[in-house]
């Protein structure tokens, strides 16, 4: 079990992105959540099985046909043992 810290930078508000990562998320079974900051990058922490996290996170960087990501920093952080789900904050 990993957990991880991502900030994504790009054209990644206003697109539906949340809805993606959350989507992506859900279809590996991972949980943590996301949101929009206010410097327009959107930063998200994921938690779950390493090889499910990494197809997550290439799944992410590749974006959708509306959002484009350009830079994505991703930290390693403590295991959250009680989180059930992955969410989208407001």
């Amino acid at each position: 079990m990993k957990r991880f810290h991502l900030i994504v930078h790009g054209r990644v508000q206003g697109v539906g992105f949340r809805y993606f990562t959350q989507y992506e998320a859900l279809k590996r079974q991972l949980t943590g959540w996301v949101r929009n900051n206010d410097d327009g990058t959107v930063e998200m922490e994921v938690q779950g099985n390493k090889e499910a996290i990494q197809l997550f996170m290439d799944t992410i960087r590749e974006g959708t046909m509306f959002a484009k990501v350009t830079e994505m920093s991703v930290q390693e952080v403590a295991v959250n043992p009680k989180e059930k789900q992955f969410r989208i904050i407001y």
